[in-house]
């Protein structure tokens, strides 16, 4: 892509065609969401001097707002991303299925055919199951050059090894963009991972209005960021891991690539030149660290928010800032991990930032155990949800949650019931944003990767 093009995506914000929410830990998976490993003793100062949002967010009380569902489509397996190509001007809707599958919903509903079917492809996927095809972006021009980029679960590849769990893949497509159906024919591979363990897989591709690609990547898996497949790092208080480094892997960070050109080497993408560690010590992929399961991630304008999926006490979302350190595993949240206390800085003196929202995993107010990202309202369907960041827990069950930026940290987090929906849907999987800025959430009545409950929504006013 050529400096032009990048300038008119960063002046204009133009629309984000990624997949936008997935599915996070089971609880007693690894014992990465129950016991009490999670300490939370020690309460942290979020950071003063970091970004508050974007500042034409909206304004007005959130309470009181009540929302509903318009379920356009059903018989999905495990729904957990969508993508809605602005090319298309938000005509159509693509479902990835988490065994494999892509599914195509438009103004003839949903076609009854996959629109790509790479389950040969993906590792076998059943009962809790965090692998599979968690993430779908289309390109900015896909409606001039076709390209499709697909993150996923494979098994065993070359470079992985035999006792790890499978090996994660990025890889682009080019399809003719007006077809319903297409073939994975032209499947170029840009990035292979050995994953450790079959969690904390992440899934979310995206792209921001600079025109690059974010890729989020987790910590390995298992549980506090140790064991099989995690290094030693700095912190000595928690043995590894694999957050805090960025000279030995990938795992646990936000990656940000050029794929518009070609890199050195065997690199088939390009490294943007104002990446952080480009020049210095550590991987030049790496945009942002110190992640636990930046499960989903997404654009509002410039600011990128993060969601993490916590271990055992707290969920988290963060706003991305370059080169920054989220502090997993010193800490989970704003409160320190396993430990009384805990430093606020690498040696380096490299600050640990914190989250912009948090919330338990019990108590009064809103809770759960694994943070489902959303997006900031920008439709005219909702008028109190403008400018609000819309997320829910996995276990929200008949509720979602929204947010404003605020002068203090964390924000506070208002419950939105659904007022309206069909039976089911006890689990959110994903949310989706149009051009137009009205959202959608793939839901789901099983906890298991199994069944034909998940469907496909639109928020709509009650």
């Amino acid at each position: 892509m050529d400096g032009s093009r990048r300038d008119f995506l960063a002046a204009t914000g133009a629309a984000v065609l990624s997949g936008l929410a997935g599915c996070a830990g089971e609880p007693g998976t690894d014992g990465d969401n129950t016991g009490t490993d999670g300490g939370d003793a020690a309460t942290l100062s979020p950071d003063s001097d970091a970004d508050g949002g974007n500042d034409s967010n909206g304004s007005g009380s959130l309470s009181g707002v009540e929302v509903g569902y318009e379920t356009l489509a059903g018989g999905f397996t495990s729904p957990v991303d969508i993508a809605i190509p602005a090319a298309f001007d938000g005509t159509k809707r693509f479902v990835a299925d988490q065994p494999g599958r892509i599914w195509l919903h438009d103004d003839a509903g949903l076609r009854s055919d996959p629109y790509l079917d790479i389950a040969d492809r993906v590792v076998d996927v059943g009962g809790y199951d965090e692998r599979g095809l968690l993430g779908i972006a289309f390109h900015p021009e896909f409606g001039d050059n076709g390209r499709l980029f697909l993150r996923y679960s494979a098994p065993h590849r070359s470079g992985t090894p035999s006792n790890d769990s499978h090996t994660f893949v990025l890889s682009e497509l080019t399809v003719e963009p007006e077809a319903t159906t297409v073939t994975a024919d032209s499947e170029r591979v840009l990035l292979e991972l050995p994953q450790p363990q079959g969690n904390h897989n992440a899934g979310t591709v995206a792209f921001a209005p600079d025109g690059y690609l974010y890729v989020g990547v987790g910590d390995g898996g298992g549980a506090n960021d140790e064991g099989r497949g995690h290094i030693e790092d700095w912190y000595e208080a928690v043995s590894g891991g694999n957050g805090q480094d960025v000279t030995s892997n990938l795992l646990g960070s936000v990656l940000r690539i050029d794929v518009d050109s070609e890199g050195d080497g065997d690199r088939p993408y390009g490294i943007p030149a104002d990446n952080p560690l480009v020049g210095r010590d550590g991987l030049d992929e790496q945009y942002a660290w110190g992640f636990r399961n930046p499960w989903r991630l997404s654009f509002d304008g410039e600011d990128c928010y993060v969601a993490d999926v916590g271990q055992n006490r707290w969920e988290e979302v963060n706003l991305l800032r370059r080169g920054g350190n989220y502090g997993w595993n010193v800490h989970e949240g704003t409160h320190c991990f396993r430990r009384d206390d805990c430093p606020t800085a690498t040696p380096e003196g490299e600050p640990l930032l914190y989250p912009v929202l948090e919330y338990p995993h019990g108590g009064d107010g809103p809770s759960g155990i694994a943070v489902i990202g959303g997006h900031v309202y920008r439709g005219a369907e909702i008028d109190a949800l403008s400018g609000a960041y819309v997320f829910a827990d996995w276990q929200s069950g008949g509720r979602l949650f929204a947010a404003r930026p605020q002068e203090s940290r964390p924000w506070d987090i208002t419950e939105i019931p659904i007022a309206v929906r069909d039976d089911g849907g006890r689990f959110v999987l994903a949310f989706g944003r149009d051009p137009a800025g009205e959202l959608y959430v793939c839901t789901s009545d099983n906890s298991r990767v199994g069944g034909t409950s998940g469907t496909l929504n639109r928020l709509r006013k009650v």
